[in-house]
């Protein structure tokens, strides 16, 4: 017997009472999100701008430089206005549709002109990757392969929407790439020039992070809080550490707490976990664990080789 009619019919009335029930489910404004697709569309189209050559097989880059930035720019800026503007719409019920996408047009305009400094910006955390990278063979490696700078690339421009207070836009666009990278840098986070992520995976910033200059991460740092139980009784509260210039932090270290700065030229080592500030100048590092190496017997077949005796 087949029950796909009436599993169908039964699971149709219990998901429209749930529609009904809940406001997430149905926005009862009658407005919608903005849509994910079309923001990560736009952060990708744009690194065709950022970086010519490297991911828009368009030969006008090079033969009509003005032309291309100008052409991709000016599509650009009108599919971002109408996500933005349908993220305030959403977040703001009371607002009216010429307020919103007047807010719109002011917040894209101010994204669109930052975006040369953006590139000079990001041209300088190229070259931290390939100063600090010794298995870098060049520059246009590390742009067009390396992770840790993909999701600084998009950090850096969900960061400009993050001041601006844009909603859900920005999360969307580090989300995007925590998913394609492992690497979760939240738009709210501060980052200084010449940054590098090395490997990157399992990378975590906290939105309250403040990170100086020529500051260097390898895979499994977290900067996070030391406690997140108040939940939203947190935001807007600096939970997340601080980490002056010339600062490098190796692999699996934490470093936790709004409270906590570590201090310029700090090396921090693999595998700490660190609740308190720490000095500038300073090496900081985990007692290693006592290794226990046992030899296997002398005489054995293949198959029990590691069958060893005390």
């Amino acid at each position: 017997m087949n029950r796909k009619k009436d599993v169908i019919l039964r699971a149709t009335v219990a998901l429209t009472e749930n529609y009904k029930k809940e406001e997430l489910f149905m926005p009862k404004n009658n407005r919608e999100l903005p849509s994910r697709a079309a923001v990560i569309d736009v952060v990708k189209e744009l690194r065709s701008v950022i970086f010519p050559g490297y991911f828009w097989n368009d030969s006008a880059a090079k033969v009509f430089p003005e032309h291309f930035a100008g052409y991709r720019l000016n599509d650009l800026y009108d599919r971002l206005k109408e996500q933005i503007e349908i993220a305030l719409l959403y977040a703001q019920p009371e607002l009216e549709q010429e307020s919103a996408e007047e807010e719109a047009d002011r917040i894209c305009a101010g994204f669109f002109e930052q975006l040369p400094e953006v590139q000079q910006r990001l041209l300088k955390d190229v070259q931290a990757g390939f100063d600090g990278d010794p298995a870098a063979k060049s520059k246009e490696e590390i742009i067009s392969s390396y992770p840790g700078l993909f999701a600084i690339y998009v950090y850096r421009l969900a960061h400009l929407l993050y001041k601006e207070e844009v909603p859900y836009i920005p999360r969307i666009m580090t989300e995007y790439a925590h998913g394609k990278t492992g690497i979760d840098i939240n738009p709210g986070a501060t980052i200084g020039d010449y940054f590098f992520i090395d490997h990157g995976t399992g990378v975590v910033i906290g939105e309250t992070t403040e990170i100086g200059c020529n500051v260097k991460l390898y895979q499994g740092v977290t900067l996070g809080a030391l406690s997140t139980r108040q939940g939203q009784q947190l935001a807007n509260v600096k939970r997340h550490p601080t980490i002056r210039d010339n600062v490098t932090i190796y692999s699996n270290a934490s470093v936790l707490g709004g409270e906590t700065v570590v201090g310029e030229n700090t090396i921090i080592g693999g595998n700490t976990f660190i609740t308190e500030s720490v000095p500038a100048n300073t090496k900081v590092s985990a007692k290693s664990p006592e290794l226990v190496i046992k030899k296997s017997r002398s005489a054995v077949s293949k198959t029990d080789v590691w069958d060893w005796q005390d």
